[in-house]
C-alpha cells in the first residue's frame, strides 16, 4: 500500500521530469528570474530614493533576516499542509512585495516591502525542494536535485542584466511590475501539479519541526561552504577594482554558465559512488577558486577562478542538499529542508562581517586565503564523519527500495 501511495504521488517515479518536478523547475525559475532582477535593483532604487549607504545595505540584507525569522513556521507547514497551495500562497507574497516596489516613494515603504519578500522566500525555497524532492526517483535522486539548480544558475546568467537593462529604458518602477509579472506565472505553473497523496503531520511549532536533527551535519557543512561563498558577491567586485579589472560582471555570467554542467556532474558521481566521493573533490576546487582569485590580477584570471568555484561551490551545494533530503523520510522533508536553509541563512550572515573585518585589518588577498579555512573545515566534517554519511545514503535506498522513502 505504501508504495502505491507513493507512486501515485508523483505519476510513477521513473523518470526525473515528470509532471510535478517539470512544474516545480519551472515555477522556481519564473520566481529566481523575478528575484535575480528585482534584488540587483532594489539597492540602487534605495539611494535613487535618497538613502543613506547604511540604509542601503539595511534594504538589500533585510529580506534574508525575515526569511529565517519565519522559517519557525515554514518548515512545520510544508509538512502538515498541502505543499502546493503553500508554494502557490509563497510565491504570490513575493510577487505582491514586487508590485510593491513599484509603488514605493519613501525608504520606509520599499523596507516594508522587502520585508514581505522575506516572508515569502522563508517558504519558497523549502517547498520547492521538498516538492521535487518528493517527485524524484530514488536512483536519480542526486542528478535530480542537481539539474533542479540549473534552473538558478541560468536566471542568475541573465536576470541581472534583464533587470538593468530595463531600468535604465523604461524605469525602475515598470521594471519592478514585470517582475511581479514573471513571478506571478510561477503561481499559474504551480496550478497544474496534481495534489500529492502522502503522509502528512500535525502542524505544530516545535523545534523538530523547524529544526531536523537528522539534517544537521548536512546544515553545519552548508553553513561553512556557504559562510565562504557569500564573499564573492560582497566583496568580488571591489576587489576586482582595487586591481584595476574591468567588465568583472563577465565573473558571474562565466559562473552561471558553467553552473549550468556542474551539478548534474557531480549529481551522477554522488548516484554511482556516493556522497563523500563526489564532495571533497568539488570542495578542494571550492577552495582552489579563492586561492586563484585571491592572485588574480588579469580578468582571465578572474575568469579562471569562476570556472572552478562553479565545479567547487555549485556542485557541493547540490550535493549536500540532496544529502540534506536523504537523511529524513518523506514526510518531514519540510523540516529537512528547513534546516538546510538554516545552515545557508546563517551563513550568509556570518560571512561578510567575518571577512569584512580581516579585509580592513590584513587587505583583500588575505581575506580570500583566509575564507578558504571554512571550506577546509567542511572537508575535514566530510572525512570524519564519512561512516554516518554512508548510513544515510544506505538508509535512503533501503527506504526507497521498501516504498517508504
Amino acid at each position: 500500500m505504501s508504495s502505491e501511495r507513493t507512486k501515485s504521488a508523483s505519476g510513477g517515479r521513473s523518470k526525473i521530469w515528470n509532471r510535478v518536478y517539470t512544474c516545480v523547475f519551472m515555477a522556481n525559475a519564473m520566481l529566481f528570474l523575478g528575484m535575480q532582477m528585482v534584488n540587483t535593483l532594489v539597492a540602487k532604487y534605495a539611494d535613487h530614493l535618497g538613502a543613506t549607504a547604511t540604509i542601503v545595505g539595511l534594504v538589500s540584507s533585510l529580506f534574508a533576516l525575515t526569511a529565517l525569522i519565519f522559517k519557525i513556521v515554514s518548515g512545520p507547514s510544508i509538512d502538515a499542509f498541502n505543499r502546493k497551495y503553500i508554494l502557490m500562497g509563497a510565491i504570490a507574497v513575493i510577487a505582491v512585495s514586487f508590485f510593491g516596489f513599484s509603488i514605493s516613494d519613501s525608504v520606509p515603504m520599499l523596507i516594508g516591502f522587502r520585508l514581505l519578500q522575506g516572508c515569502g522566500q522563508a517558504f519558497t525555497a523549502t517547498c520547492c525542494l521538498a516538492l521535487a524532492a518528493d517527485s524524484l526517483p530514488a536512483d536519480k535522486f542526486g542528478i535530480g536535485i542537481g539539474t533542479f539548480t540549473l534552473a538558478q544558475a541560468a536566471c542568475q546568467a541573465v536576470g541581472p542584466t534583464i533587470g538593468l537593462s530595463l531600468a535604465q529604458t523604461i524605469g525602475y518602477q515598470p521594471t519592478f511590475v514585470i517582475a511581479g509579472c514573471c513571478t506571478m506565472c510561477g503561481v499559474l505553473v504551480v496550478a497544474l501539479i496534481k495534489n500529492p497523496i502522502r503522509e502528512k503531520k500535525k502542524f505544530q511549532v516545535s523545534v523538530k519541526n523547524i529544526f531536523a536533527r537528522e539534517a544537521a551535519l548536512p546544515a553545519v557543512l552548508l553553513f561553512f561552504l556557504q559562510m565562504t561563498f557569500i564573499n564573492i558577491n560582497s566583496f568580488l567586485v571591489i576587489f576586482a577594482n582595487n586591481r584595476g579589472v574591468m567588465n568583472i560582471g563577465l565573473f558571474y555570467t562565466v559562473y552561471a554558465v558553467s553552473m549550468l554542467f556542474a551539478p548534474t556532474t557531480v549529481g551522477k558521481l554522488a548516484d554511482r559512488f556516493g556522497a563523500v566521493k563526489a564532495l571533497i573533490p568539488a570542495m578542494c576546487l571550492f577552495a582552489l577558486s579563492f586561492l586563484i582569485i585571491s592572485f588574480s590580477g588579469s580578468l582571465p584570471m578572474f575568469l579562471a577562478a569562476a570556472v572552478v568555484s562553479a565545479f567547487g561551490y555549485g556542485a557541493a551545494q547540490p550535493a549536500v542538499q540532496t544529502l540534506c533530503m536523504k537523511c529524513v523520510p518523506e514526510s518531514r522533508r519540510g523540516s529537512a529542508s528547513s534546516t538546510s536553509y538554516i545552515g545557508q541563512d546563517l551563513g550568509n550572515l556570518a560571512g561578510p562581517v567575518l571577512a569584512g573585518a580581516i579585509a580592513e585589518r590584513a587587505g583583500y588577498a588575505v581575506m580570500w586565503r583566509t575564507m578558504i579555512i571554512p571550506v577546509a573545515v567542511a572537508i575535514v566534517i566530510v572525512i570524519v564523519f564519512h561512516t554516518k554519511i554512508t548510513g544515510v545514503e544506505t538508509a535512503f535506498k533501503e527506504r526507497a527500495a521498501s516504498g517508504e522513502r
